[in-house]
């Protein structure tokens, strides 16, 4: 049987990311399915796949298991506070 796996450039949103610690620039979000992500390079992060740009990220961590995929990511810059 075929485990699925995609390679990601952006980071999709959809408003599920949340702060690991209050006052740091580090998020974790979990996506269904396994998504592979470049480590330690500047990456798009949009709040849905029609959105423009909202920030860039670097991946910090990357977790596969269960048929899930826990992605922790610095927020290097932001366009917009809103």
């Amino acid at each position: 049987m075929a485990t699925p796996l995609s390679m990601e450039w952006t980071i999709i949103t959809d408003g599920k990311e949340k702060r690991v610690f209050p006052n740091d620039n580090l998020f974790e979000i979990i996506f269904e399915g396994y998504k592979i992500f470049p480590l330690n390079e500047r990456i798009e992060i949009k709040r849905n796949i029609r959105s423009d740009q909202i920030g860039a990220g670097r991946i910090e961590e990357l977790v596969l298991k269960e048929n899930t995929t826990i992605c922790k990511y610095r927020l290097i810059s932001l366009h917009s506070v809103n």
